[in-house]
């Protein structure tokens, strides 16, 4: 089942669905390169403006008097990091760890999660058009992999996991997920039994991994290891071993309400995330590209519940040692003109940087990019991220 349909169905309709936190798929496979790929999609539109903010910028501190308070890190003379990427400054200092600025893919102004996610994971202009009735829906990290000889899949696990749209295709690939922890209270159970009385499907499913959560608790060291800890470390076992390329999500970007705490928790993630797989990796860290990638950034303004909505532009942020780190690359266009007077305006197509990773890091052709990886996009010059 696909995961729009599942979440729907479940009643889970909106931001704190496509935002989860508690969906953590992954996807691998393997070719024959030394270098490595990893994409984080970033599950809720992380505010761009937030994570690198435009300190200089007199706008900007007009439109956010109470989130431009925060002690940004101070990364360059234009922009600060926010403060709960401490953590990663070494790496921002050693050139391992970057920002691409006013990115967006071609998705505009309905501002939904489920769509916006669904376009960054295609990789194409919309969901609907001619592209998607010739190709079908496929992720344009399959396509990329179909492009090229001698890729195969590798024995995995999925464990109730969400589906990585960004490598679902014809190419050979695999999956696996850490597991999942459910625990819900007496009182939720019967409300859960309540709702889902008339839904056989969505009840069976549930009480099915009520009892697989029950069958598979434990208290012990490895249960207590955060999600998002055991699938970075499990992606830097496999892509020391096989594999070339991993995705996986991370949620909790949704920053609606009380935006300080909930992005703190997500930018803390992020970090050990990103350490996990830099201290797994060992040496192989200096062949491995990640990009973290999310599907619309936030609105420059702050609104009146100490958070931000959804947006247009935002930020891409990237990390590993086969990339240029320790700035902030792209078009800045400034805060004076908004797009649609609420957005930072997006210069550039974030699809862009992600065809000169590939063909930085794989040797694809400007034309494979453009007509199967990417279909319809124009490249341009190429990415300041590149070494």
């Amino acid at each position: 089942m696909q995961r729009r349909a599942f979440l729907t169905g479940l009643g889970a309709i909106g931001c704190s669905a496509a935002a989860s936190p508690l969906l953590t798929p992954m996807a691998f496979a393997s070719g024959p390169w030394d270098n490595r790929l990893v994409v984080l999609i970033l599950r809720g539109a992380m505010d761009g403006l937030d994570v690198v903010a435009p300190l200089e910028d007199q706008t900007f501190l007009d439109l956010r008097p109470g989130l431009s308070t925060q002690s940004h890190l101070a990364a360059t003379s234009q922009f600060g990091l926010h403060p709960s990427l401490s953590a990663l400054l070494p790496l921002w200092q050693a050139g391992e760890f970057g920002a691409v600025h006013a990115v967006s893919t071609p998705y505009r102004d309905k501002r939904s999660h489920f769509d916006g996610q669904d376009i960054l994971e295609a990789g194409l202009p919309d969901l609907y058009g001619d592209l998607v009735g010739q190709r079908g829906r496929d992720g344009w990290l399959n396509r990329m992999i179909q492009t090229l000889p001698g890729l195969t899949s590798e024995i995995a696990y999925s464990i109730g996991a969400d589906q990585m749209e960004v490598l679902n295709g014809s190419a050979p690939f695999a999956r696996w997920a850490p597991e999942a922890r459910l625990q819900l209270s007496p009182a939720t159970e019967q409300l859960l039994a309540v709702v889902q009385h008339q839904d056989p499907l969505f009840r069976e499913a549930t009480a099915e991994a009520l009892e697989i959560a029950a069958a598979t608790s434990s208290d012990g060291a490895a249960a207590q290891v955060p999600a998002h800890i055991r699938a970075a470390a499990f992606a830097a076992q496999r892509l020391s071993a096989q594999s070339r390329i991993a995705s996986f999500s991370l949620g909790g970007w949704d920053t609606h309400f009380r935006q300080k705490q909930t992005i703190n928790r997500a930018l803390e993630r992020l970090a050990e995330t990103i350490l996990t797989l830099k201290d797994g990796l060992g040496p192989v860290w200096q062949q491995t590209a990640v990009l973290c990638l999310t599907e619309f950034g936030r609105t420059a303004r702050e609104n009146g519940t100490g958070g931000t909505d959804h947006g247009t532009g935002g930020a891409m942020l990237y990390a590993g040692g086969a990339l240029r780190g320790g700035q902030v690359a792209g078009d800045w266009p400034g805060l004076h003109d908004l797009y649609a007077d609420r957005d930072l305006m997006p210069t550039r197509d974030i699809r862009a940087h992600a065809g000169w990773v590939m063909r930085g890091l794989f040797g694809l052709d400007a034309s494979v990019i453009e007509q199967a990886v990417f279909p319809g996009l124009e490249l341009g010059a190429a990415s300041r991220i590149l070494l």
